[in-house]
């Protein structure tokens, strides 16, 4: 995603008067400048930075709705509906089955080797940011068997 239709989005959502998607846009803008500055992409930021925080913002989020204790509803419903604004703008992530035939049809010699740190060095370099890592593995591993 664009950085500047992310600010257009929190500026719309200002204007709408609705905080909490405000809010959640506004964390992702601020957490994407700051890792923009690290970088040293101040001005340019590319959609690849923007998409990978967008990414960790959402694995925080998912963590904190994970997290939260069961009688605390209030604050579970606040937490569900940051991580629901957060993941419409998450980058689609890659499903089983495409992952499954992207590695049988670019990685058919290195998973030839059954060695699973050897398939997942190659793999994950290709994949990281468009799929999530937990699937990748789990299937590497049913290759490696």
């Amino acid at each position: 995603m664009e950085f500047a239709a992310l600010q257009k989005e929190m500026i719309t959502a200002m204007k709408a008067r609705e905080k909490s998607k405000k809010d959640a846009i506004s964390s992702i803008v601020a957490a994407v400048k700051k890792v923009a500055i690290d970088e040293g992409h101040r001005e340019d930021i590319p959609e690849e930075l923007v998409d990978r925080v967008i990414l960790k913002e959402l694995k925080t989020a998912k963590e904190q709705l994970d997290s939260c204790p069961a009688d605390r509803t209030e604050l579970k419903a606040e937490y569900q509906e940051r991580y629901d604004y957060i993941a419409a703008y998450a980058p689609k992530m890659m499903s089983e089955d495409e992952v499954r035939a992207y590695l049988t049809e670019k990685f058919a010699d290195v998973l030839a080797t059954k060695n699973k740190g050897q398939i997942m060095k190659a793999v994950m370099g290709d994949l990281k940011g468009k799929a999530d890592g937990k699937v990748i593995n789990q299937i590497v591993a049913e290759f490696c068997k």
